[in-house]
């Protein structure tokens, strides 16, 4: 086996923005008409042979079920829209009792039934969603992405035909701004409340790629790229 000049990365795309700005997961909004004029405005710049985002050099594309990513992939691409997958794994944070809320609603809801709170009263990363999903429940849903996508990864490197000159096997995930904060700190290996450090703009574009030539020391190669 050869080793590539260039190992595989992973793209992380967070949908353009919506109408709401409260907690938003598995309510099914459109992207707002500027929301729509941002993410069509950014493919130029963002998506194209030797650009940030080189759809040649895609093994898989996997994007969630709700239509504002749907529709963001769609501007992104679009007359060249390459194969994809809709991946339900990919999905938002499932915010339950908490969607459509505001945080300091949360943290008061919270208060008057005697919960735990964290930070601000409430504390996504520590105290999860009631009627939605725990930390521990979107951990073992993100590492189940972040496994098959370092699994792609491995695969397309140790390609016996692949040739030494050869680049691809990339990963383009199409998502969530809480998902994607879960991504990164997953990608990282760290806990996932490390998330809560970073911030991901809508219609952002986040990188994460590897150190030293090696699949065993991935890193995050860009974050908030592409954001207005």
């Amino acid at each position: 086996m050869v080793a590539p000049k260039r190992l595989p990365r992973v793209y992380c795309v967070r949908h353009g923005p919506t109408e709401w700005q409260v907690f938003t997961g598995t309510t099914d909004l459109p992207l707002t008409e500027e929301g729509e004029k941002i993410v069509a405005d950014s493919s130029g710049r963002l998506v194209g042979p030797n650009k940030i985002i080189d759809p040649q050099l895609f093994t898989k594309v996997l994007i969630s079920p709700r239509q504002r990513a749907k529709r963001t992939f769609e501007l992104l691409f679009k007359d060249n829209v390459p194969a994809f997958e809709i991946e339900e794994n990919v999905r938002e944070w499932t915010y339950g009792d908490y969607e459509g809320l505001w945080k300091h609603e949360v943290a008061e809801i919270r208060k008057q039934k005697g919960l735990p709170s964290g930070r601000g009263g409430w504390d996504i990363w520590v105290d999860g969603c009631e009627g939605g999903e725990s930390p521990e429940e979107i951990t073992a849903r993100v590492d189940c992405v972040v496994r098959k996508v370092k699994d792609l990864h491995r695969a397309w490197v140790e390609d016996p035909n692949r040739k030494a000159e050869d680049k691809g096997g990339d990963v383009l995930i199409v998502t969530h701004g809480h998902f994607s904060r879960c991504f990164v700190a997953r990608w990282l290996g760290l806990p996932l409340p490390h998330g809560s450090l970073f911030t991901v703009e809508t219609g952002s574009v986040t990188i994460g790629q590897y150190y030293g030539g090696s699949l065993d020391y991935p890193i995050l190669g860009g974050l908030n790229i592409g954001s207005v």
